[in-house]
């Protein structure tokens, strides 16, 4: 099946696999966001446990994802790996290091012999939530501003700055951080409304729902001002086309304004999706509906997949160097040999089960809500 597709074609469909994986990390990040609630909504510590084990049964989903969001990456193209994490190394290292403190948390936070108590490792599980948000969502969006790199005739990566990854965020001189910026504070705010929507969806306890309408809300308008910031300086800034004769790069106005344009089908579940979250938050907010977490969820999941698309279909440079044009990373000058992508293709058709079984998995947790009362007679404590 797979031998009878062309190149190219293999190459567009990885990377719709790596921009679906790239989705679903993003609505799993609410596991994260919810880790930034735990003093907003828990004002006590029984309170604050329901919460941390609330997202602490959903940890391992976001950072499976991440892994193999990663793995996928690197398996399919290569030299994406090779420029990014191993460039902006400062950037992944500070988000692996976040993770890394964050399964401590869960760990040793309710144990018997925590000296450090519980408060040090919610702070933990803050840092966590917070890091992962603002670094991922800023790394995304150097998919349409680019990253100071250039590769030599040996496919040989340079990283053209001292601060490798971390000048994305921190040079405020340039406009294109602010756009960066903008994006990581979206997914920051995302995060956390994604959060308050799973806390309707899963908890029993009055003293803790009570206090949602008000996180909604401020959430909410974060993630609006900065998405949409984002999203008008990404439409309207020049973008990185490639011309499909010679694969050379060059910089044209409008770019992703004009890829909107001339691919409808992906404008429309953009939109499809942007309205599914906006829906996600309005019934939660005037209707108090529990499942808004999945008109959400899905919705977020349609608009960061098609967002990936944007930014790589269409002739346009999926990582685009600024130093260095002709350093830019395209579907078909950085994937993978043609024979590893049909393996790797078949080994793909798995993906359904997979989802099955994470589906089953997650429907067995959340069998019923959170309560205090469930806490006390399980077993197991985060």
């Amino acid at each position: 099946m797979f031998e009878n597709m062309q190149y190219e074609t293999l190459q567009q469909y990885w990377f719709f696999i790596i921009a679906l994986l790239g989705a679903l990390l993003v609505f799993l990040l609410f596991v994260q966001g919810g880790q930034m609630l735990i003093y907003t909504l828990g004002k006590t510590p029984k309170e604050r446990t329901i919460l941390v084990n609330l997202f602490g049964r959903k940890w391992e989903f976001t950072f499976s994802t991440l892994v193999t969001f990663g793995g996928a990456f690197f398996a399919s193209f290569p030299l994406f790996y090779s420029t990014s994490f191993g460039g902006a190394y400062w950037v992944w290292m500070i988000i692996l290091l976040a993770f890394v403190i964050q399964a401590v948390s869960y760990e040793y936070r309710s144990k018997p012999n925590n000296f450090f108590g519980a408060k040090v490792f919610e702070v933990f599980l803050w840092i966590n939530g917070f890091v992962a948000t603002l670094f991922l969502g800023t790394a995304v969006a150097t998919f349409f501003t680019g990253s100071p790199f250039h590769i030599n005739n040996m496919n040989n990566s340079f990283w053209d700055s001292p601060f490798h990854g971390l000048e994305l965020a921190l040079q405020l001189f340039r406009y294109e951080v602010w756009v960066n910026l903008s994006l990581g504070l979206g997914v920051f705010f995302l995060s956390k409304v994604l959060a308050v929507l799973y806390i309707m969806n899963s908890v029993e306890d009055d003293a803790i729902i009570s206090r949602i309408p008000k996180s909604l809300l401020i959430n909410a308008v974060g993630f609006l001002v900065f998405f949409l910031f984002f999203l008008a300086n990404v439409l309207l800034m020049p973008g990185y086309a490639i011309d499909p004769n010679t694969q050379m790069v060059s910089l044209v106005d409008y770019k992703y304004f004009h890829n909107l344009l001339e691919m409808p089908i992906n404008t429309a579940f953009f939109l499809l999706g942007v309205v599914l979250v906006l829906w996600g938050i309005g019934t939660a907010y005037i209707k108090k509906a529990n499942n808004a977490i999945w008109f959400a969820g899905i919705g977020t999941v349609l608009t960061v997949l098609t967002l990936f698309l944007l930014a790589g279909f269409n002739h346009t440079a999926y990582y685009p160097s600024y130093t260095n044009l002709q350093s830019s990373l395209t579907i078909y000058n950085s994937s993978s040999s043609e024979y590893t992508l049909i393996a790797m293709s078949y080994v793909s058709l798995l993906v359904p089960f997979v989802l099955a079984y994470i589906w089953y998995a997650w429907k067995a947790i959340n069998g019923s809500k959170i309560s205090q009362k469930e806490l006390d007679e399980e077993s197991h404590v985060y």
